[in-house]
């Protein structure tokens, strides 16, 4: 069996493994299944979840969390099943993770290094392998200490720093030094990453009315996203499948369309250097214009998701408001219950609908035989609604050179009359405040009939 000392990795591929908590008086976990969602997270590492054990207790035990006669029983389960691995459904202290690999003789991982381990399998792009570096080494270094894989490839190809050690220079302190070394690249290039991503999003939201798809990890997102633009996205039933963000044009109908972006999914408990890391990836999460909050409502633990998911969000609003102060509008939300169709009765759905004002009931998957799909019809016009925003009746008078805005009037807005003077277009027109606001910020030439102006923009 393995011992403390040979803990130098936190992989679990294959490996024979127990999962371990303690039910505190405080903790979020669905009771029908308390350990479903660890199983799930372990099971997509690639382990085999031979046993489970709980303990509840008022409070955690200071050394092994866990209480010492539910330890001696623990070890005696990983015995029994030949278990090799424990993975506790808590986050550890290095202490709390050593004291419990000296009693059992097993490996101990926590939550979030299993997690850490997930994303850093799911990691295809070169942002995503950088953000979970990066969140690897702020998180899990402090538990691994000087056993890393990945320093021998920093230290040049050596574990033990040979031909870089100093006189008197111990291996952690070499190892610290490296590790802060590479932090400190990985800060920089994603820093790089995030004020491009930043500008991007800017961008976007000038020129488009941008609408942002979040939820718990497997709630359908990236399903919903193939199915209302040109798609692309990566879908599969199971935990973490998307990483990135992808962003594609929707079309709405009526000449209007919107720019939706498929985000990385939430999980409960989801590490906060990890929240860290993807700051750059969730900029979409706090920049759309319009979050559409995709729920598996015929998942038991639907109520736990959705707790998560706000809980986020609103760190997420939270930390954009402190950045940018009071030039933050945080973005509007609209719950989406998806997966209506696995549910056996209306129940639940009438229960969501009477808690959650203005959601709606959808199916993300398309219709095999191309009839309308449940939702979809509603979902598009709330969208638009909120797209085009309050509708004014406006006389706009605009220069015949700024072909541009005369034909995103043509083709956006309704257009009740024409007339053209002095090389200028005068149209009465039916628009959307928000449309108006876009046409704005993009650097339109027009002026509003009795606006406060004196000279038109154009002869200035």
């Amino acid at each position: 069996m393995p011992k403390p000392s040979e803990r130098t990795t936190i992989k679990v591929q294959s490996e024979l493994t127990v999962l371990a908590a303690v039910r505190l008086p405080d903790s979020r976990h669905d009771p029908r299944d308390p350990f479903g969602e660890l199983r799930a997270l372990a099971a997509q590492a690639g382990a085999t979840v031979v046993g489970e054990l709980a303990q509840s207790r008022d409070r955690p035990v200071a050394g092994t969390y866990i209480g010492r006669g539910k330890l001696d029983e623990l070890k005696a389960l990983c015995e029994m099943t030949d278990a090799g691995t424990i993975i506790f459904d808590h986050d550890l202290s290095p202490k709390q993770i050593a004291n419990i690999e000296e009693a059992t003789e097993r490996k101990v991982l926590d939550r979030s290094e299993l997690i850490l381990d997930i994303f850093a399998s799911r990691a295809t792009t070169h942002a995503a392998k950088l953000q979970v570096e990066l969140a690897q080494l702020e998180y899990t270094y402090p538990r691994l200490r000087a056993m890393w894989s990945h320093l021998e490839r920093i230290a040049g190809g050596s574990p033990q720093g040979i031909g870089t050690r100093g006189p008197g220079e111990q291996q952690l302190e070499i190892d610290r030094r490296l590790v802060k070394n590479r932090k400190a690249m990985l800060q920089r290039e994603l820093r790089e990453i995030e004020a491009r991503k930043q500008r991007e999003v800017a961008k976007r939201k000038q020129s488009s009315f941008t609408v942002g798809l979040v939820g718990y990890t497997n709630a359908g997102k990236s399903t919903l996203f193939n199915t209302l633009t040109a798609g692309g996205a990566y879908a599969d039933d199971r935990l973490f499948a998307t990483l990135m963000t992808r962003t594609r044009e929707w079309d709405l109908g009526a000449g209007e369309t919107v720019m939706l972006s498929d985000t990385v999914g939430f999980v409960r408990d989801l590490p906060h250097d990890l929240i860290a890391s993807f700051k750059a990836t969730l900029e979409e999460a706090t920049h759309a214009d319009l979050l559409l909050i995709v729920l598996d409502v015929a998942d038991p633990a639907a109520e736990l998701h959705y707790e998560t998911v706000t809980r986020t969000l609103d760190d997420l609003d939270d930390g954009a408001r402190r950045a940018e102060g009071l030039d933050y509008r945080p973005p509007e939300r609209l719950l989406l219950l998806n997966k209506v169709d696995l549910l056996p009765d209306n129940r639940e759905l009438l229960i969501w609908q009477a808690n959650v004002k203005n959601a709606i009931p959808i199916c993300a998957l398309p219709s095999p035989d191309g009839s309308p799909i449940r939702g979809h019809a509603e979902l598009i016009a709330r969208v638009r609604d909120a797209a085009t925003g309050a509708m004014l009746e406006l006389e706009l008078v605009v220069p015949l050179s700024d072909s541009r805005t005369i034909s995103i009037l043509e083709n956006r807005a309704e257009i009740v009359d024409r007339q053209y003077e002095n090389g200028a277009a005068r149209l009465k027109v039916r628009i959307g405040r928000r449309q108006l606001d876009r046409l704005r910020s993009a650097g339109s030439r027009f002026q509003i009939v009795g606006e406060a102006t004196t000279t038109p923009a154009w002869r200035t």
